[in-house]
């Protein structure tokens, strides 16, 4: 089978008739898995140089969530998933979370507390003492989702998790593979083969399908609520993805480099950094004492950017800004058309008068 495949820069969303009064009225909720949902469409990517606790918090306090990596020992993944549950048991961020749902519905809405296994290995001991320690959604994470290892996984986890626990898998490309998962158990599909900003996997394995055409290919397909996961640089790309109907979007690069994010300020001449590094690069696998091999990512340092609250800020206006061209006041309207756009195009959508 051969046919073209667009990705975000391919696209341009054409401006809809608005009655949206004020963007502060935009209503952002969503829902990240069957059960849960967010008041805001954001997710910080379970990476070791992005989200762990600090960062699970920020994002939840700002309406999203945050995965909690599993490149750690499972007692203190579950350390990191219990410092979570008790941070968000303040009142402020509970009233905060209850506002943005009134509308909609009158019960308390639960927090997601969401944390990353593996598909094989101590998946499943992982994933009881993630949800003993208060997760109430699993993520398996790895990089081919359409996998028998996935599908044993989610039925493993059906039957020994509790019910108030749902799954999310990925990360998938395909209509055939959304199908499965959905199939297989799955409450939620992440999205995106090799699109990451620090990863290989198309260039190392020729494998992957652009961004816009992965998620319309599986969204024709599922009701499931999904995620779309890599090639995000900009909050108009997000706002492209959710026009396609993601329900979210997983943040690697954009909220890396942040205080909230795992690891030192490096300082040096020229400012003060962190590291971002792809969760199959070599310098991942060595840090955690990984088989050096299928090596699908790389590694670097990027300038420090100070809270995630403001960068999630700006985000989330350009967002709204968004659904206000297009004429929605909520993600469930916000469906604008959008036509393909040359290079020339694309060069058109940039600022070009700076010297």
């Amino acid at each position: 089978m051969s046919k073209q495949a667009l990705t975000y820069d391919d696209i341009q969303l054409i401006p809809s008739y608005s009655t949206v009064s004020s963007r502060k009225n935009i209503q952002l909720n969503t829902f990240l898995t069957k059960r849960y949902q967010l008041c805001v469409p954001l997710i910080a990517s379970c990476m070791d140089t992005v989200c762990e606790s600090e960062m699970a918090i920020a994002l939840a306090e700002s309406g999203g969530a945050g995965c909690i990596h599993r490149f750690m020992r499972i007692e203190e993944q579950a350390k990191q998933v219990t410092h979570t549950v008790q941070a968000l048991r303040k009142e402020t961020t509970l009233h905060h979370w209850q506002q943005s749902f009134e509308h909609l519905t009158t019960h308390p809405v639960p927090i997601p507390i969401v944390a990353a296994t593996g598909a094989n290995g101590d998946y499943a001991e992982r994933a009881l003492a993630l949800t003993a320690a208060g997760a109430n959604i699993i993520l398996i994470d790895v990089a081919h989702g359409h996998h028998e290892n996935v599908k044993h996984a989610i039925e493993k986890l059906k039957s020994i998790l509790p019910g108030h626990v749902d799954i999310i898998a990925g990360n998938i490309a395909s209509a055939t593979a959304a199908k499965d998962l959905e199939n297989w158990g799955a409450d939620g599909l992440r999205v995106g083969v090799g699109g990451g900003s620090l990863c290989t996997t198309r260039l190392k394995t020729g494998f992957g399908v652009p961004n816009v055409t992965c998620l319309q290919d599986i969204l024709a397909v599922t009701g499931l609520p999904v995620i779309a996961d890599g090639g995000i640089r900009t909050s108009g790309d997000i706002a492209k993805a959710l026009a396609l109907g993601a329900s979210s979007v997983m943040l690697g690069s954009l909220i890396a480099g942040t205080k909230e994010a795992p690891g030192q300020i490096i300082e040096k001449s020229n400012g003060l950094f962190k590291r971002y590094r792809g969760a199959a690069s070599l310098e991942t696998k060595m840090a955690h004492n990984q088989e050096q091999r299928n090596v699908e990512g790389e590694s670097t340092i990027i300038p420090f950017k100070g809270g995630v609250k403001f960068v999630v800020e700006g985000l989330l206006d350009g967002i709204r800004s968004a659904l206000s061209y297009g004429g929605a006041d909520h993600l469930k309207v916000f469906r604008p058309e959008y036509v393909t756009v040359t290079h020339a195009g694309q060069a058109e959508a940039r600022p070009h008068l700076i010297y």
